[in-house]
Formats: structure tokens, sequence, C-alpha cells
């Protein structure tokens, strides 16, 4: 068209951007944003959009943000690709703080807006401003549109509410296999694989929506989060051999899982090296953590090895084998880990454990002690961690991994996020609230048992979400069934 000498208008340039966005092409990208100068369309609003979106799916946050700034009308095209842009970069926070400026400056949010934010309030699992989101979209009449109603199922989920979840699905409007499998994914991130297996047995009988590979890899994922290892390996075959899909690396990874978690460790690293693509780290890393927990050192460490070959930064794999080996007090084996961790500058990502109250999100850290009511909790802890003791908890030492005496090993456990965030939430909120505590690592042993009984010695139903699943503790028993 350029050679043929048209000159390129917004809409030329409005789909030029739009298809570098698609494909990635930053470079070509710049060349249009030229262009665009060149030709006096930099102050069109829809060509500037398209431009900001153009830099923000290519990763360029700030030129992204720049382009809308001097915007001078800011349209709601703009602010969209401004909140989904900081979703995209992993920056809930900031979506959730744009988002409040938006409405301050009179902009009435659309549903893609509210889709925007919901996957925010998802992501820091913050359910207050969650149902404020949603009441907004009940509001305008948004919120039985399809993509609302799978975004009200995931933010519900992962904020603990499987109930809510399940209501937004049972008032769903239009029928979308992406909501179901939603909801078949909710119910497996909570435990509830046989809900997940109903359910698609009912999508599969009574509708005509089509099965695809994202609705087995959600029901393969609820079936190794609760036990279901035979009907897991079964679905597995179904997809395979009724359906016609080739499995992809993360269906194989969920079976791993599923095989790892049932102790079955052999079979689990047998399926990895007959699998007819390369494996990534994360499924060996799968493989790993399934060790630590039935404590396999000779499977553990091969498998370390091959993560080794493909991320030797990842440093989670140092901890899971350090923590098979702290299980079996080979401290030199330990420490051995800890100097491979320091000769290669490796990083432990830090624990943190965050609560929601009246607005407001408390974080901690282990060996937290910034929090201004920071003694008070260490004293409220001390009392609580009696209380249980008068109740048969014992601490599980083996969570750490410093080979130090019985005291001392106590006192660090004390200390972990989630167990200083448990404390801090029955010291703040009324007697019989249910609590929700959010964990970016996975929980450990110990933290869990201590959770169980203070479920129990304060009447209290207690959620916490790890980087892993869901779990409700109450009257002393978890939703996992110690199966995670």
């Amino acid at each position: 068209m350029h050679k043929l000498g048209f000159s390129p208008d917004e809409y030329t340039l409005g789909s030029v951007f739009s298809g570098c966005a698609g494909l990635r092409s930053v470079f070509i990208g710049q060349q249009a944003h030229g262009y665009m100068v060149k030709y006096g369309l930099e102050l069109d609003s829809v060509v500037s959009s398209s431009l900001a979106h153009m830099y923000m799916r290519n990763g360029k946050l700030r030129d992204g943000q720049s382009v809308i700034r001097s915007m001078p009308v800011r349209t709601l095209v703009a602010w969209n690709t401004l909140l989904s842009g900081y979703a995209q970069e992993g920056c809930p926070e900031t979506v959730l703080c744009e988002y409040k400026k938006m409405k301050i400056s009179g902009y009435r949010p659309d549903q893609i807006t509210f889709v925007t934010v919901l996957s925010s309030c998802s992501d820091l699992a913050i359910r207050g401003q969650g149902q404020q989101v949603h009441a907004e979209a009940v509001k305008i009449g948004a919120s039985s549109v399809v993509a609302m109603v799978s975004s009200l199922i995931s933010m519900y989920s992962k904020c603990g509410c499987l109930e809510d979840a399940a209501k937004a699905f049972s008032e769903r409007g239009d029928e979308d296999e992406v909501m179901w499998s939603s909801m078949i994914s909710a119910y497996g991130f909570h435990g509830r694989g046989e809900e997940a297996i109903k359910l698609f047995n009912t999508m599969v009988e009574e509708t005509e929506m089509e099965i695809n590979e994202v609705t087995f890899l959600n029901l393969l994922y609820a079936c190794s989060h609760s036990g279901l290892r035979d009907k897991g390996l079964e679905l597995f075959d179904t997809m395979v051999e009724k359906y016609g899909f080739r499995p992809s690396l993360r269906h194989y990874t969920c079976v791993v899982d599923l095989l790892g978690r049932a102790g079955d460790l052999d079979q689990a690293e047998a399926r990895i090296r007959s699998m007819p693509m390369k494996p990534d780290a994360v499924i060996w890393k799968t493989l790993l953590s399934a060790c630590s927990v039935h404590k396999n050192a000779e499977t553990a460490q091969r498998a370390f090895e091959e993560i080794l070959k493909i991320d030797p930064n990842d440093s989670s794999c140092y901890v899971l084998l350090a923590n098979v080996h702290a299980s079996a007090k080979r401290w030199r084996d330990v420490s051995e880990v800890r100097k491979s961790m320091r000769d290669r500058d490796v990083k432990k990502e830090p624990g943190v454990s965050w609560f929601e109250h009246k607005g407001e999100v408390y974080r901690f850290k282990m060996g937290d002690r910034s929090q201004s009511q920071s003694k008070e909790i260490y004293s409220y802890l001390k009392e609580l961690t009696l209380e249980m003791k008068v109740k048969g908890y014992k601490p599980d030492t083996a969570s750490v991994l410093h080979d130090m005496d019985d005291e001392e090993k106590e006192s660090d456990l004390v200390q972990h996020s989630e167990k200083l965030a448990v404390a801090y939430a029955l010291m703040v909120l009324p007697e019989g609230v249910p609590i929700r505590i959010i964990k970016n690592l996975r929980v450990c042993g110990d933290c869990h048992v201590a959770f169980k009984y203070i479920s129990v010695i304060k009447n209290r139903e207690i959620t916490l979400r790890d980087g892993s699943r869901f779990h409700h503790f109450v009257n002393g028993k978890c939703s996992c069934g110690d199966y995670w």
C-alpha cells in the first residue's frame, strides 16, 4: 500500500499496530509509530490507544504508559489498555490503584475493565475488593456476560470462596466451555475432585459444548489434588483414545504429579523419560516435590540433576532437595546443597503470607517484626503454641533445614509467615469470623498440623491458600485429607 503511494490514515495505523501486537513485533510497531508522528496522527485517541496496546503487548510497559499519558483526552479504551498492560506485566496492585483513579476521573467501567480488575483481585486473593467489583458489574448489567462469569468463578475460587464461585456458575446466562472449565478448575484447586468429575460428566451428557484439552488439564489437576490416581489415569487415556487429543507437556506434568503424590515415584520418573517431547524444569520439579513428600533421596537427586541442566538458578529445587536430606538428618548433604546455592549465587524466594481486613492487606515474612504490633503478635503466638501443646501438638522439627537443637528449631517454626498471619488475624477479627490466609509458597508440614489444632482451640474456620492449592481447616481436619 505504501509503495503504491497511498498515505496511511488512522484506520491503517490502528490495524498495523494491532498486527504488531499480535505478532509481538515491536520493531515494526516502532516504525509505524514514526509514520504516525510524521502524518500528524499522534493526537488521535483511537490510534494512540492501539499504539499503547502494541507497546504493552510487547512488554514495553513504560512506552505504553507514556503514549497514554500524552493523550489530550484519555478514553475508556485507553484506560482499559493501561489496566490490561499492568495486568500482563504482573502488577495487580497497580491495576487496582489505576482503577480507582479511573473512577475518580469520571469514567464508567465496562465488562473489559471488570474482567481485568477481577483478574487482579484473583491474583491478590482479596475477596472484599472483588465483591465490590462484582456489585458494580451487577449495577450495569454486565455480571452475566460469559467472560465476566468466568472471571467471577476464578476470583471467588482463588479467594477461598468456592460456594460463591459455584453460585456465579449456577446463575450463568449463555453456555460456554471456558465457563465450565473454570468451574472444574475451581473444584480441583480446592481438592474437590469428585465434584469436578461430576461436573465434567454433566457437561458431556447434558450440553452440546465441545470438550477441549484445557478441560482435561483441569480434570487431571483435580484428580492429582484429590488422591484420585486411577480415575486420573483413566481420564488421561480417555483424552487420547476417545477424543484423539495429543497430550501436551502440561498434561504429562499433571500425570507425573498424580503418580508422585500417590507415591509411585518410579512410574512417575518412567513417564517423564518416555514422553515424546523434551522435559522441562517444571515436570522434573514436580517429581522432586513428590520425592520431598515421600522422602526418596535417590530419585530426588536424579530429578535435581536434570533440573540443573535446564535451570540451575531455580531456588525451589535446592530447597526441595535440602528438605529430603534434612528429613533424614543428613546435615552434611544439606550443607552441600546450601554451598551449591552460594556458589551459583542462587537466592531463595522468601515466604510471604497475607490476609485482608477492612480493605487493608497485611503482609508477613518469616521472622517479621516490622508490624506495629509485632510484640503483641509474638506474645499471642507463644500462648497459642502452649495451648496447642496441651492438646497434643508436637512441633515438626523435620521442617527446619538447619542442624540445631530442638528448642532452637521450635523457635524457628514459630516465626513462619503463615503462623504470624493467622495469629494477627485471630487478634483483630471478631470471634467466629472465618480466617483466610494466602501464602506464596507451599505450606510446611508443621504449619499444616498447627492450623488443625488452632481450628479446634479457637473454634475457627481457617482457609489457607498456598502455592499449590487450598486448605480448609475445620474442627481439626483439613479438606486436603493430608494429601497435598
